[in-house]
């Protein structure tokens, strides 16, 4: 969905001196078009992630005088801008999840498709990894942990299972534990959905990285952090996380002048403005194009009143 990206920030970036924060810059791919297309504007590149930190450093080569980049999780949005003298800036872009390099690297082990160490680990200076979570935590964690961030309906089976195996010998690689994923699932259920890893990955990798924390605190952050006019959009890929957007994006726009007063109250005044009707998603040329975009939820909002 990057031409709607484009298109969706361009407003706030067209002018000169305008700073654009990439809370989840990747490899760069949406902060180097966007930097192509606005001349007078700078960037602010965050990911915890060093090899995508690096990767991005030698392709926004061109615009070096343009970028500052940070290795950093997006959490730490207000101490990143604090640091720089940076008190607001006109754009803000998270583009959540996993990317692909990071999928498509075998030895990163986010990915059930490869052999791999357990892993999982955005940011490889963390300590917990994926090895650590199915062979320390007890059933009933696991299993909480598979049902609220993979939305996963075998939760207790495939927990269970684990427990099993792993005090046979621990579980180190990602084929083994797709193994005893699979075998923990009636073949009746194996037959739909996909691979039946999928979710189990998911929601260990997002406990790995303790996603949802992070989003929770970035979130006001970020809306905190723009300039009138600026304008927040941020790419989902899990309805956890796009459900937290929603309320927090929803929050921002709302009148929250008492009912029954006859006149809206100043300090009540929505201090944005959404600029999307729900989550938008993409058309199916871009899913055939890219099939791991189908699960993509884009949302923006622009703001339109300065923080009382």
């Amino acid at each position: 969905m990057t031409d709607r990206v484009l298109a969706l920030l361009a407003p706030a970036l067209q002018a000169e001196g305008s700073v654009l924060l990439d809370a989840t810059l990747g490899r760069a791919g949406h902060a180097s078009a966007l930097l192509s297309r606005h001349p007078g504007l700078t960037l602010i590149g965050v990911d915890a992630d060093e090899a995508a930190i690096e990767e991005s450093r030698a392709r926004l080569a061109p615009y070096r005088g343009r970028v500052t980049l940070v290795h950093a999780r997006y959490d730490a949005i207000t101490e990143i801008l604090d640091a720089l003298g940076q008190p607001s800036v006109q754009g803000v872009l998270f583009d959540l999840g996993v990317s692909s390099p990071q999928l498509d690297d075998p030895s990163r082990g986010f990915a059930y498709s490869y052999d791999a160490p357990l892993d999982m680990r955005m940011d490889r200076t963390a300590t917990l990894t994926a090895a650590d979570v199915v062979n320390t935590y007890p059933a009933a964690r696991l299993a909480r942990v598979l049902r609220e961030y993979g939305e996963e309906r075998f939760a207790r089976r495939i927990a269970d299972a684990v427990v099993r195996e792993r005090e046979k010998t621990p579980l180190t690689s990602t084929m083994r534990l797709s193994e005893i994923i699979r075998d923990s699932i009636p073949a009746p259920a194996r037959r739909t959905g996909g691979n039946p890893a999928k979710r189990t990955f998911q929601a260990l990798r997002i406990e790995v990285n303790g996603e949802l924390d992070a989003l929770r605190r970035a979130l006001p952050a970020a809306l905190d952090a723009l300039a009138v006019g600026g304008r927040i959009v941020v790419l989902a890929y899990h309805s956890l996380e796009d459900r937290m957007v929603k309320q927090a994006l929803a929050a921002g726009a709302a009148d929250t002048t008492p009912p029954g007063l006859p006149v809206q109250l100043a300090a009540s005044r929505p201090r944005f403005r959404l600029l999307t009707r729900g989550a938008e998603r993409p058309g199916e040329t871009e899913v055939a194009a890219n099939p791991r975009a189908a699960s993509a939820r884009l949302r923006a909002a622009e703001r339109v009143l300065a923080a009382a």
